[in-house]
């Protein structure tokens, strides 16, 4: 049997896109930096490992564009292996440098070593002027001692 897997109608996938270069459009901002898992693991396709926070805690990751940006596509992923943990996290945009801001996305999600494991946002989007997307991770909404954690984030 010949097979071929395809890209739903209208969508491409995630190896064909064709992702902003973010290391030369934007500055980040964050709160926390774990120096084995720098943030450029997850923003750049590097082989790195994604972005952790140094302490436990919310932690926020900020690009701000030198330039203002429309953007189609967000890719967000998280992966948690080993704990069980309710994490939740908020995306926003300001097409002013930050000084406002408007939500795209606050979502939970229960991460289990038994089950799952990652967790994947892909967001189809209409963005003109974005100046700034901030992400803001609340890694444990039960206890409060994870370290917050990224594994991909990506733009188009």
């Amino acid at each position: 049997m010949q097979k071929r897997l395809v890209a739903a109608s209208g969508q491409r996938s995630v190896a064909e896109e064709s992702w902003l270069d973010l290391e030369a459009m934007a500055q980040v901002e964050l709160t926390s930096e774990d120096p084995d898992r720098p943030i450029e693991g997850a923003l750049l396709a590097n082989g790195l490992p994604g972005w952790r926070a140094a302490q436990p805690g919310t932690q926020s990751i900020r690009l701000l564009f030198h330039q203002p940006q429309q953007l189609r596509r967000i890719l967000l992923r998280f992966d948690e292996p080993a704990a069980e943990r309710t994490q939740e996290f908020a995306l926003r945009w300001s097409p002013d440098g930050g000084r406002s801001s408007r939500d795209l996305i606050r979502q939970q999600y229960t991460f289990s070593p038994e089950g799952s494991t990652s967790e994947v946002e892909d967001l189809n989007v209409d963005l003109r002027s974005v100046t700034a997307l901030e992400l803001t991770i609340i890694p444990d909404q039960g206890r409060g001692q994870a370290y917050a954690c990224l594994s991909e984030w990506r733009l188009a």
